[in-house]
């Protein structure tokens, strides 16, 4: 029976949806009322413009006017300058002085020591293929960058996780600073950066800490606050002290949560490799400009696979750390296994295996002879110095750490050998292997036959014309000239009152409002129109191919390093081949958009349908139901949370490519962006930066409460 308290839920239910039913009539009879009245009606008023970047120029003037003079530089920013840039240059003449063979082989006992031989192998094979692309030197360069801006950001953000963990009011106040350095455009950071660091990579590294600092915030909390009330306790019981605690307890037990936050910072900071290239970056990045800029395919996709390798290798390494036990030896040579267990029924592979566990115990081996015999020198110096102590816990310490002494004497002896013995000198160029001639001929083959097909309206050409004059100019049209600018706030209001109540209603209204204030306005709704195209281009590939791949197994195989390339790839690779084939405009933005927000909109629909009970599948079989009855009312009902996560991380990758959409004539808020750091117009672009990021936070609200309701309904 139902209760009360229920059928007054759906009441209430019932009478939101017909106000919200006759609002959106009453909406679209007023925009046909007043259609008439002349366009600057239509208009957000100009007198109501806060011309915020008059203040934001002039204080650019006085910046540039005191740069070298004001105390505020002289004793802060530029000995900060001057710090980064010295790290950078030190640590990237570091890396081009070491040997090629040293980098590879280090990098491969690093992966051995986190991962195994298997993440080992992986990792060396992607540093050799950055130099087989001829991208060694600028591999280098890329890495030192980065390294400086991750070291920065850990520094910074392990400790202030340690202090959110401990103060709930730090922890409050910080929260929607770290939001919004999450959901702000990269591109929005680099302005004001450049105003106070200049150019080239300084104000790269500080921008990329900016952008991968809160991971390492968030997370670090997360771990501690997640250690056991009652391992402190414990710890409290015994005497300690806050820090004992701290430091001997809690970091130690929340170490594999804190290492995937250094994950999760290294990887955000390789993601704006590229778009720190626009102010001087250098390495990869660099290259990846370079080549859309001269619309040079496979000079991009090289540079772009590069950077991909990387973010393999970085991931792999830290990730392989942050599963270690912090009790962890360093005994990789026992259960080695490396080929896949099907292969064991051939005696070739079993052979194979033998022999690789033979050589992973031989050097074990040696590890430990070595640990031994430098263990019993330095015990017996400290016994000469009367030492007895010290001399007692030297020999368990290096038998502990048995594996980094004999990668520390191997890489060594390889230095040694360069030095005095065979020099292997920079990164030979007759092994080059790069890919761009074969990829430019086969994008320029593309470009002048699949512009169109014959006679027949099927091409990149038809398909340009047709998301431009029934997708994007329609769209700008009616939010533009059709429907007022009031009339556009109420609707997306009530369409947050429909999905999440008065509250988001009004947080809708009063950011659409802003919009106008910033004068943003006719270029919020031109960006605006774009993401709607693009988001239901990706919305109409995604969910499709997302069922399918629910469905078969074999098609998921084949999907997944299709998706796992979209997602790691840098999105300004997508840029150069679809400008060559769609031409300069909003279409090529729209087009790069789709493949970038492809993946999580097609894992997330097969994961939800993977995830509905196999019981509720089977009892709908028994009744008699088909298989596409039992998909289409059964799992995609059930499914139907994880689809509408699935669509706000769709919005939200869409609404990431709008500035880049601006490189390539997207118009909108994206090259307003664009124009102000090209021109260093500082006020226009943050006010445009400012205008992203309230679309983004509207359409991410709104998106998220929409997931959470359809998550509460199939509760």
């Amino acid at each position: 029976m139902v209760s009360w308290q229920t059928l007054r839920e759906q009441a209430q239910i019932h009478k939101r949806d017909v106000f919200i039913f006759v609002a959106i009539v009453a909406i679209l009879l007023l925009a046909g009322l007043i259609r008439d009245l002349p366009p600057q009606m239509a208009e957000f008023p100009e007198a109501l413009n806060l011309h915020l970047r008059q203040p934001i120029d002039d204080f650019e003037d006085w910046v540039v006017a005191n740069r070298g003079s004001h105390p505020l530089f002289t004793l802060f920013f530029d000995p900060i300058s001057d710090s980064i840039d010295f790290g950078i240059r030190r640590l990237e003449e570091f890396l081009l002085w070491l040997p090629w063979p040293v980098i590879i082989i280090g990098t491969f006992l690093l992966g051995q020591r986190a991962g195994g031989l298997r993440v080992g192998l992986l990792v060396a094979a992607g540093l050799l293929f950055m130099g087989l692309f001829g991208l060694w030197d600028q591999s280098m360069q890329t890495l030192a960058l980065m390294g400086i801006a991750v070291f920065i950001a850990l520094i910074i953000g392990i400790p202030l996780g340690i202090l959110t963990a401990r103060y709930d009011k730090l922890e409050a106040g910080l929260r929607p600073i770290l939001d919004g350095m999450q959901t702000m455009p990269a591109f929005v950071y680099l302005i004001p950066v450049l105003l106070f660091f200049g150019i080239a990579r300084v104000p790269s590294v500080v921008a990329t800490v900016i952008y991968a600092l809160p991971p390492a915030i968030r997370l670090t909390n997360l771990g501690i606050r997640r250690v056991s009330p009652t391992a402190v306790e414990a710890a409290h019981s015994f005497g300690s002290t806050p820090w004992q605690t701290l430091f001997k307890v809690q970091l130690p037990l929340a170490m594999p949560t804190i290492m995937t936050g250094v994950n999760q910072t290294i990887m955000m900071a390789l993601g704006i490799v590229v778009i720190a290239a626009l102010i001087g970056a250098g390495g990869l990045g660099r290259e990846v400009l370079v080549a859309l800029q001269r619309l040079q395919v496979g000079r991009g996709l090289e540079a772009g696979l590069a950077i991909v390798l990387m973010a393999i290798i970085l991931d792999r390494i830290s990730h392989g750390f942050s599963q270690q036990d912090t009790t962890h030896t360093g005994k990789q040579a026992e259960g080695f296994k490396l080929l896949p267990n099907r292969m064991d029924r051939f005696t070739l592979a079993r052979g194979f295996e033998h022999s690789l566990q033979m050589i992973m115990d031989g050097c074990y081996r040696f590890s430990q002879i070595l640990a031994g015999g430098l263990a019993a020198v330095i015990s017996g110096l400290y016994r000469l110095a009367g030492q007895d102590e010290a001399a007692q816990n030297v020999p368990d310490f290096l038998q502990r750490h048995a594996f980094l002494l004999g990668s520390v004497v191997l890489l060594a002896l390889l230095i040694i050998i360069n030095a005095f013995i065979y020099s292997f000198g920079e990164f030979p160029e007759s092994w080059n292997l790069g890919i761009s001639q074969p990829v430019d001929t086969a994008v320029i083959w593309m470009r002048d036959n699949l512009y169109q097909i014959g006679d027949l309206p099927i091409g990149t050409g038809p398909l340009s014309d047709f998301l431009v004059i029934y997708g994007t100019n329609p769209l700008r049209s009616f939010f533009q000239e059709w429907l007022p600018w009031p009339l556009v706030i109420l609707g997306v209001a009530l369409l947050a009152y429909a999905v999440a109540g008065w509250r988001l209603a009004l947080f809708s209204a009063l950011g659409m409002f802003f919009l106008g204030l910033l004068g943003m306005w006719e270029h919020s709704m031109d960006t605006l129109s774009q993401i709607i195209v693009a988001t239901v281009i990706t919305i109409i590939i995604a969910i499709p191919v997302g069922i399918l791949a629910s469905r078969s197994d074999t098609f998921e195989a084949m999907l997944r390093p299709i998706l796992d390339t979209l997602q790691t790839i840098p999105f300004f690779v997508y840029l150069v081949p679809v400008i060559m084939l769609f031409n300069v405009g909003r279409v090529p933005g729209i087009i790069a958009s789709v493949l970038y927000a492809l993946p999580p909109g097609i894992r997330l629909t097969n994961l939800g349908i993977r995830q509905v009970a196999p019981e509720t599948v089977e009892a709908a079989r028994s009744f008699g139901s088909t298989s596409m009855q039992t998909l289409t009312k059964i799992q995609i009902p059930l499914a139907l949370p994880a689809i509408a996560l699935g669509v706000n991380q769709v919005v939200m990758m869409v609404l990431a490519m709008v500035v880049v959409a601006g490189l390539v004539g997207g118009a909108g808020l994206g090259l307003e962006a664009v124009i102000g750091l090209a021109k260093t117009q500082t006020g226009r672009g943050i006010e445009a930066g400012l205008a992203i990021v309230i679309i983004a936070m509207i359409m991410d609200r709104i998106t998220q409460a929409w997931a959470k309701k359809r998550e509460r309904q199939s509760d």
